[in-house]
């Protein structure tokens, strides 16, 4: 070989190993697809409540871009954020505006304990709490149609009971309205303060709408008897006109208006297999904004009020989620999108023209949403042929054969949702190349009310089987390796997690339960004061702890824990009024007494749920580093920190 060859060579080698010894970037699934720290999935902005300024110049909202929530204002025609609240320790949640002035409405509670007051954030900057005192909780209803005052529900006479009371805009004197004795729940009063709009959880079946009509004292049930779901959501303008949404005991909710004085009801908006979510009136009372759970998905409908025509609104981003806030009598409205790679955009869009414009990004700004996973609502067929949704996410770049490791992730309830929207744990996990199923098995909400009470009192059972088939469906599907599958959940997917556990030990790899319930009886025995109508739900869906105790203590993982042969992970808000933390110190402590690998996180500040930036980046580091180590034998926990 010539000087000249041998010097190529040599270059080449040289190369070569120098690319072998250089370290390995950090990549996904598709070498394409940027791989991101849990730090910078979790600098995307998240915009709460949206609530228009009285003349319509701003738009209020409520950001944890700091860290902790706090209340923003920007200008509609575009700007920077203004943040209006200094917390540093507890979140804080926009109610909105003031209808006549800039005041405003919110609320807090303390370090997630849920005993929540509403504050007024004067227009100096000064803030009040105008539902003072102790051990009781506040909750906003709704302005009065006039504007000079609200409505708020608390406890402070009843810790089980809910009272209705008046407050005033000018000087914020109290009114009590309705005395409740019986926890019925309350979610509309009329324009000339006479009907209070009512409904009562008789059980996990029965939900009837009332009225109370304060100047006959007189309560009047508006649904048939017999099993029903029902829900009151607005009085009209003017007389005495009620929306309500009820399934008359079909299979999924719909909307209508009844004419409290005649009786007569009217049929708004009935779609064929969804539910009508929710309706809310115009700040001016000229239109009806509709919402529909289409397939995991919330979009919005127009109407006008007083006739009931559709308003065309073209739906923006049907594969999102998307929410809809009309301004105060102007063709202005707020429209907020989300998906699994955009995590709720706020756009300002002219009714006449259509024209929209973003006025709110809150992608990350060193992630490409390109680089994220939209979720795919999918269905299969579970042990017994019951069809079974959820939502799916495959990294990029994923083909069949390649047999990743996976989490089934259950939601919280029992009887909620997974829906399309962002969630950074789920981009997470993604991201670093696991799959994820957020699956939606029986007893969930938004397949209609036969799903909905598939499960009843076989909590642990049926509605575990379900995870086991989605485990082999999702093997069949050939992008997943069976054996490497984690079952995970928050509150009652917690339980799922646990059970799964223990009732089903050979089925799940790992198990990661984040503030779960593992005694149903002592759950039951110990529900918050304030949960008195809850109560009743959970009584008749899961079981009686005074009647079914030795079937809860059947189903309750704390009791059985000599059966998890399997790696645990628990997450507990030390707050927690739901699930105390007793739940998970139980069992991490039955489950180390087995030998087997227990990681226990306890956050100090947080309650039923997390609420705070740095404890949500702490945990979902802490779930990857878990997987990592006991999915894929530790090869990859480097790389998640």
């Amino acid at each position: 070989m010539s000087e000249r060859g041998r010097a190529v060579t040599l270059r080449l080698l040289a190369l070569v190993f120098a690319l072998l010894l250089a370290p390995m970037p950090a990549v996904a699934a598709d070498s394409a697809v940027r791989t991101y720290t849990i730090e910078q999935l979790m600098a995307a902005d998240s915009f709460g409540r949206l609530s228009f300024s009285p003349d319509n110049s701003k738009l209020l909202t409520t950001s944890n871009r700091t860290g902790i929530a706090n209340i923003y204002v920007v200008p509609v025609d575009g700007g920077p954020l203004q943040r209006l609240t200094e917390s540093t320790v507890e979140t804080v949640s926009a109610i909105g505006y003031f209808p006549r002035d800039e005041r405003i409405l919110y609320s807090s509670d303390q370090g997630g304990n849920e005993l929540a007051h509403l504050y007024v954030r004067e227009l100096d900057g000064s803030v009040r709490d105008v539902t003072p005192g102790e051990r009781h909780v506040a909750r906003f209803v709704d302005w009065a149609h006039d504007g000079r005052s609200f409505f708020v529900q608390m406890n402070d006479r009843d810790p089980r009971f809910f009272d209705l009371y008046e407050i005033s805009a000018d000087g914020y004197e109290r009114t009590k309205l309705f005395e409740n004795d019986r926890a019925y729940q309350i979610r509309a009063v009329s324009p000339d303060r006479r009907y209070v709009a009512l409904s009562r959880i008789h059980d996990n079946a029965t939900k009837p709408c009332y009225v109370y009509d304060r100047q006959d004292r007189q309560l009047r049930q508006l649904t048939a008897a017999g099993p029903v779901a029902c829900e009151p959501q607005a009085f009209a303008a003017t007389g005495s006109v009620l929306f309500y949404t009820t399934d008359d005991g079909g299979e999924f909710t719909f909307l209508v208006r009844q004419d409290l004085a005649t009786g007569e009801r009217t049929t708004v908006f009935r779609p064929e297999r969804w539910d009508v979510s929710g309706a809310t009136l115009s700040s001016d009372n000229r239109y009806l904004v509709v919402s529909v759970n289409e397939d995991a998905r919330g979009r919005p409908y127009l109407f006008d009020a007083a006739t009931l025509r559709p308003v065309p609104f073209e739906n923006p981003a049907p594969q999102a989620s998307v929410g809809l806030l009309l301004a105060n009598g102007a063709p202005l409205a707020a429209v907020s999108v989300s998906s699994g790679n955009t995590p709720g955009d706020v756009y300002v869009q002219d009714l006449g023209t259509g024209e929209r414009r973003l006025l709110l990004r809150a992608q990350a700004p060193e992630v490409d949403p390109a680089d994220l996973v939209n979720g795919e609502v999918v269905r299969f067929r579970s042990y017994d042929g019951v069809e079974v949704p959820g939502v799916l996410y495959l990294p990029h770049g994923a083909h069949p054969g390649e047999r990743r490791p996976a989490v089934i992730h259950v939601h919280g309830g029992p009887g909620d949702e997974s829906r399309i929207g962002y969630r950074p744990l789920v981009q997470y996990l993604v991201n670093h190349g696991y799959v994820v199923f957020e699956i939606n098995n029986r007893g969930s909400s938004g397949s209609g009310r036969s799903f909905y009470h598939m499960d009843d009192r076989r909590h642990g059972s049926a509605d575990l089987d379900d995870v086991v088939a989605a485990k082999r469906w999702l093997g069949e599907t050939g992008h997943v390796d069976v054996d490497r599958v984690a079952i995970q959940g928050q509150s009652y997917g917690g339980y799922m997690a646990l059970a799964g556990l223990t009732f089903r030990p050979e089925e799940f790899a790992v198990g990661v339960d984040i503030y779960g319930v593992s005694n149903w009886l002592r759950l039951l025995q110990n529900t918050p004061s304030w949960w008195e109508d809850l109560r009743r739900l959970l009584f008749t869906e899961v079981g009686d702890p005074e009647r079914d105790a030795d079937y809860l203590r059947s189903i309750s993982p704390v009791f059985h824990a000599e059966r998890i042969r399997r790696p645990l992970l628990v997450l507990q808000g030390q707050n927690d009024p739901r699930v105390l933390p007793v739940e998970s110190e139980d069992i991490v402590a039955r489950v180390r007494a087995n030998d087997v690998p227990v990681d226990y996180v306890v956050f100090p500040d947080e309650g039923h749920g997390f609420r705070k930036k740095a404890n949500q980046i702490t945990a979902y580091r802490t779930i990857l580093q878990f997987l990592d180590r006991h999915l894929r034998g530790g090869a990859e926990t480097a790389r998640a920190e």
